[in-house]
């Protein structure tokens, strides 16, 4: 069937997760971030998915904000940075204003136009997305923004996955699932979506039962993939 509904993760996805230490690491009170951001940054993110994974088999659930504060405050020690409270409470700050990539806005206007509905899945609270859509100013092109908050479950749940159906009415073959997590992706097509994994960092494929029908280095292809161009 094509594709009617083009679903999207959210952080590593539309919102660069790197951008919060990257901000710090410019600003006069913070710059001891400038040799160490990027490490900051990637073992952040690291933990913060870690995290969601141990807790979804462990049965023991909390928002993904405790998570993100979780794993920050285990990068801030890895790194020797956690003793700056301050630089601590901006770090966390700038994650309810990420950046979205720079390709997003006009990705998304072009799969609106071509009349698919539009939709955000994601591990977020509803709060943290609800800013980090404001902020990037992509609120009118987005149909909804689903959170694993309903279930009550982090991904790779097929509960989760079973959200974009229900919301928007459609078969599973009609939706096309993005996601920069290569275990996203790979967890999303096993479940039955047509997927892509945009896979930025040009790592391997995710050894996983399930894989990505598309690998794209960035969004700008996703019209194409959905029809619409």
């Amino acid at each position: 069937m094509p594709i009617t509904t083009c679903v999207f993760d959210a952080y590593g996805t539309l919102f660069d997760v790197a951008a919060a230490a990257r901000q710090a690491a410019t600003e006069p009170d913070f710059r001891q971030l400038q040799g160490t951001w990027s490490a900051l940054a990637e073992h952040w993110r690291l933990k913060q998915l870690q995290y969601t994974w141990l807790r979804a088999v462990t049965d023991d659930h909390c928002d993904f904000w405790q998570v993100t504060q979780d794993g920050l405050d285990w990068a801030l020690e890895k790194t020797g940075l956690d003793g700056d409270p301050a630089l601590r409470e901006r770090l966390l700050a700038l994650y309810w204003q990420l950046q979205s990539y720079p390709e997003v806005p006009e990705m998304l206007r072009a799969l609106k136009e071509g009349g698919l509905s539009t939709a955000i899945l994601s591990n977020g609270s509803p709060d943290m997305l609800e800013g980090a859509v404001s902020s990037a100013g992509i609120e009118a092109l987005l149909d909804d923004t689903l959170s694993v908050e309903s279930v009550g479950v982090f991904k790779p749940d097929a509960r989760v996955y079973d959200l974009v159906a229900k919301r928007f009415g459609c078969n599973t073959d009609e939706i096309l699932f993005v996601s920069s997590n290569g275990w996203d992706a790979a967890c999303a097509a096993r479940y039955g979506f047509a997927t892509v994994w945009v896979n930025r960092g040009a790592d391997p494929v995710d050894r996983l039962p399930g894989q990505p029908a598309n690998v794209l280095p960035d969004l700008t292809g996703i019209p194409g993939l959905a029809d619409v161009t």
